[in-house]
């Protein structure tokens, strides 16, 4: 079958080829009764607009690519929804890689969305080597960094301060009275938004006069949560508290607690990270910390859609949120 031209769409419609062209690419210019007949032309004859030819036409993709960490839970769908949303809604269209915790594979990720023609990106933390900034910089391709905030880094940001939102929640728990505590986190090397809320655990037990009881580092799912609760309670079984770097791995805890029976928050309490839907859905319902993933994606699409559109785009820091549930109790023994 021949594939359809914009020609085709004008003659079926009876219309010239460039009103056909403003319905598509500036449709609130072209009135509505006209509009609807180029539409419904275009669904007719199975019109797709060729994408290499208008980006040529114009010097400009009007992409804009992300690169995540995972697909593989929610952590950051509903952000990427949002900052996706926004794109939309302003001629824009994403294109999302993941590198799958993997340095290299992110690295090469960034290098095809570019070569793709992106004209912006959306990365997710600090941790990479400082020859992809230099790669972006030659390539003249802006990025915005989500899902953590440093001052004392150079570049555009839109996240929230990981540390002081974990040293939150860990202070909150230890006026509960706990004081033997332990962390089960992602791999802390190449994830500065594990090490930072590692840090906000270790500053909130300082403050105290305490230490961290155990650390188990294991990926992000929820097995590695289950076997990471039963291997701190065989080293440490007086633990009371643990504190995950995530709703997953909190999740995966509180079905470890359950198959060797233990009462949450009676015998243990158990805090995630995220709010995730999965932390209100779990019984008991996680105590965590509520990240505005919503809100980080609007702002981080209309940042990047600045650089890319001004070259300017300004810093924004977001404030992450207690979130107090039935996982969290007092402690019934001494600790």
């Amino acid at each position: 079958m021949k594939t359809p031209t914009l020609e085709d769409v004008a003659a079926r419609a009876g219309v010239s080829t460039a009103t056909v062209s403003r319905c598509l690419n500036a449709p609130e210019k072209v009135v509505e009764r006209t509009r609807l007949r180029v539409m419904e032309a275009v669904r007719d004859l199975g019109y797709a607009p060729n994408f290499s030819a208008r980006a040529l036409a114009e010097k400009r993709t009007r992409t804009i690519g992300a690169v995540i960490p995972t697909m593989e839970n929610a952590i950051f769908a509903e952000g990427l929804q949002a900052f996706q949303d926004v794109l939309q809604g302003g001629g824009y269209t994403l294109l999302i890689a993941s590198s799958g915790y993997d340095p290299k594979v992110e690295e090469d990720q960034i290098r095809t969305l570019v070569a793709r023609g992106a004209e912006g990106l959306l990365l997710v933390g600090y941790d990479r080597a400082p020859a992809i900034a230099a790669f972006l910089e030659a390539q003249n391709v802006p990025s915005v960094i989500a899902w953590a905030h440093d001052t004392t880094q150079p570049g555009c940001s839109v996240g929230f301060d990981n540390r002081a939102a974990m040293r939150a929640l860990v202070t909150h728990a230890l006026e509960l009275g706990h004081r033997r505590v332990a962390m089960i986190s992602a791999p802390l090397q190449g994830n500065d938004r594990a090490r930072e809320r590692h840090a906000g655990v270790l500053a909130a037990l300082k403050e105290r006069g305490l230490e961290l009881e155990a650390m188990v580092e294991t990926p992000y799912d929820l097995e590695g949560g289950g076997e990471a609760l039963q291997q701190v309670l065989r080293d440490k079984p007086e633990t009371t508290l643990v504190v995950c770097g995530n709703d997953v791995l909190a999740a995966g805890a509180l079905e470890g607690a359950r198959i060797i029976g233990l009462d949450v928050p009676a015998d243990i309490s158990i805090t995630g990270f995220d709010d995730i839907a999965l932390a209100r859905i779990v019984r008991p319902a996680l105590a965590t910390v509520r990240v505005p993933h919503r809100d980080m994606g609007e702002a981080a699409a209309r940042a990047v859609v600045s650089l890319v559109e001004t070259g300017r785009a300004e810093n924004r820091i977001l404030e992450a949120q207690m979130c107090l549930r039935a996982s969290l109790g007092t402690p019934k023994r001494p600790s």
